[in-house]
């Protein structure tokens, strides 16, 4: 049965407690939980089992690289993901830290951003890129744990393309409809089709189309973008994966009135979707 839950970043909490506090206000006791803060920040070093006393389930992990620039879609398109070259070796030794802090407690889906995978099969970036990702599946799959790349960077015709290429069964999508709408990249009830065979989580969140050609989209409350919620709850819930539901995470990364914008995202999904835990 799918599970509904909170990205712990949409609320910016102080510490574990301040999170398990929210998401229990909030009505929804399932949160993803950011490790990186887990590696280095005294406060998160013991966040899953603070979150688990307090009666909060931590439904995934979210890994997030080193040096990614968010300024502009040509700065994220350089520095995102595991495109750096720079930034690899941190972002190598990261992926270990976080499959450690996965392993033991007991986490079986990380996701993270790939970076852009040039569209082009013959870019010599690309093969670069998808070697990376392989080392770090590798990484996460000794320690049993899956991963799941962030849709949006790229097509989902390139993305599938690119998962079928990379030939790691324990990597799969968490797809954002969303994103695809902010970095201009389709129709997510188009992408959704192509990438199922790899669906593993779902991102609620929203969004409207730039008009101006190379800049952002525009993140909005969800039910007052551009994603098609009914139908594509209802692609969602047509892929079985393993028997299981798909988990559905709300995430809310920008507005002044999160905890509210949240609760609206949560009642938009209750109401349209009858198998959630």
């Amino acid at each position: 049965m799918a599970k509904l839950g909170v990205c712990s970043w949409s609320l910016q909490p102080l510490d574990p407690l301040d999170l398990a506090r929210r998401v229990i206000a909030l009505g929804i006791r399932r949160v993803q939980l950011a490790l990186v803060p887990c590696i280095d920040q005294a406060q998160w070093k013991t966040a899953v089992d603070m979150l688990r006393g307090e009666g909060v389930e931590v439904l995934s992990g979210m890994l997030a690289m080193a040096g990614e620039d968010y300024s502009t879609l040509e700065s994220i398109a350089r520095t995102g993901g595991v495109r750096s070259d720079m930034r690899w070796g941190e972002n190598l030794d990261r992926a270990f830290q976080v499959a450690t802090i996965a392993h033991r407690t007991g986490i079986h889906l990380v996701t993270l951003h790939g970076g852009f995978l040039p569209h082009d099969e013959n870019d010599p970036i690309r093969a670069t890129m998808l070697e990376r990702l392989r080392t770090i599946a590798d990484i996460f799959a000794r320690d049993g744990v899956s991963l799941a790349l962030e849709t949006g960077q790229e097509r989902a015709q390139t993305l599938a393309v690119a998962l079928t290429q990379l030939d790691r069964p324990s990597v799969g999508v968490n797809f954002d409809p969303a994103n695809m709408i902010l970095y201009g990249m389709g129709d997510p009830l188009h992408a959704i089709e192509i990438l199922a065979p790899w669906l593993r989580q779902v991102h609620i969140k929203d969004a409207v189309a730039t008009k101006v050609p190379g800049t952002w989209g525009s993140e909005v409350p969800v039910g007052l973008g551009s994603v098609r919620w009914p139908e594509f709850l209802a692609a969602v819930g047509r892929v079985e994966h393993l028997g299981a539901g798909i988990d559905l995470v709300i995430e809310r990364e920008s507005g002044a009135c999160r905890d509210e914008d949240i609760v609206r995202a949560r009642d938009l999904v209750l109401d349209l979707v009858n198998t959630i835990d």
